[in-house]
């Protein structure tokens, strides 16, 4: 493709996939797309191996990685927190309704805080933990840090210059684009609220010119449409505002190389695009997950109101560990409470593809609606 973007990452079609799963990140940039690997729930161990897997098997070509990093990584305060002071912090009562959430879908809660389920990564949200996973990350060529997590630490925007390594982060609003633009960020994840995950409550369809508007400014710096894009001719009206590419993290999610367990997996093929909901249940900011009893429960009117970041995260996932586990093996309560984290294009992904053939599709589709826009001038 004739774009600048892809001549500076060295790809074919910027067509940019986030997940959790290597073994997406590798086929979607060996198939000509750009890769980009979920790392903030893996220990450095685990990530080093995670990493020299891609490297073995992405056929060299590029890839990067994406981290939620705090902009004050020195906040004494909050690096002085372990697992245990955070736990502390949470109410009983909260514990006591997650506990009557599972214990009503016939799932035994007496080992749930035993530590046996959810691993804690809020370690890596803040400077020790950043500066860890970092540093794995740079002994790897990668070539683009994405920050998911507000404006990137200037001093992490400094290592990635040094190293060649382009820097991404992700927003959702024009205020929040002009202090990326303003910090030096070379690439703009603009996501609208049909994205699965964290996202806003504009629309991509209004958020992605509004963010392109207010960084024309700034002549250097790409913007990737993100939220609720499952084919290429929706990457082509994105591009058609105005995006260099587009950014997907929901539609890899029902391909075998996936990391979504079976029983959600079926759930997502079977979902319309109403079957998603915008909750904070999950990590205590407002995240796109597939609705499910464990959503159903948070929205009921004798629902506790979920506690801010990190607290909620630290109170939901053992309990989201153990639905899932138990929902892998068929039972039935915890099939109905389990949830992932999936945007409103799930109701387009009613058929399990190949990491490769979604990747054909997006360009043939995006080849066919640029035709058919070129035919409408003459």
């Amino acid at each position: 493709m004739n774009s600048r973007l892809c001549e500076k990452l060295g790809i074919e079609f910027p067509l940019f996939a986030f997940s959790h799963s290597r073994n997406v990140v590798a086929e979607v940039s060996k198939a000509g797309g750009f890769g980009v690997f979920g790392a903030v729930g893996q220990t450095p161990e685990n990530l080093e191996q995670e990493l020299n897997w891609i490297d073995e098997n992405i056929d060299g070509k590029p890839f990067g990685i994406d981290l939620l990093i705090p902009n004050r990584m020195d906040h004494k305060n909050e690096n002085s927190q372990t697992s245990d002071d955070l736990k502390a912090l949470i109410p009983n009562e909260y514990y006591n309704f997650v506990d009557n959430v599972l214990e009503a879908h016939d799932l035994d809660t007496d080992d749930l805080w035993s530590g046996k389920y959810g691993i804690d990564y809020t370690h890596n949200m803040r400077e020790a933990g950043a500066n860890q996973l970092l540093e794995v990350a740079f002994r790897h060529p990668i070539t683009l840090f994405v920050n998911a997590l507000g404006v990137p630490p200037k001093s992490v925007i400094e290592k990635c210059r040094d190293k060649n390594i382009l820097v991404g982060a992700l927003t959702g609003a024009r205020e929040h684009a002009v202090k990326h633009a303003a910090a030096g960020v070379d690439i703009l994840v603009v996501s609208g609220t049909e994205a699965g995950g964290h996202c806003g409550e504009i629309s991509t369809m209004v958020v992605v010119p509004d963010v392109i508007e207010s960084v024309k400014s700034y002549q250097d710096i790409f913007v990737l449409a993100a939220g609720g894009i499952a084919t290429g001719g929706q990457m082509a009206a994105c591009m058609a505002m105005g995006a260099a590419g587009v950014w997907c993290g929901s539609v890899w999610l029902t391909s075998p190389e996936a990391e979504t367990i079976p029983t959600v997996k079926k759930k997502m093929l079977e979902a319309n695009s109403r079957k998603t909901i915008r909750s904070r249940s999950r990590t205590g900011k407002p995240t796109r997950q597939l609705q499910s009893a464990w959503t159903d429960a948070w929205a009921s009117p004798n629902a506790l109101q979920p506690l801010e970041m990190p607290l909620q995260g630290v109170l939901s996932r053992p309990a989201m560990d153990k639905i899932d586990t138990k929902a892998a093996v068929g039972h039935a309560g915890a099939v109905a409470l389990s949830t992932y984290y999936v945007g409103q294009a799930v109701g387009l992904m009613n058929e399990e593809k190949s990491v490769k053939a979604i990747v054909y599709e997006f360009m043939e589709d995006y080849v066919e609606a640029v035709e058919r826009l070129a035919n409408t001038i003459k």
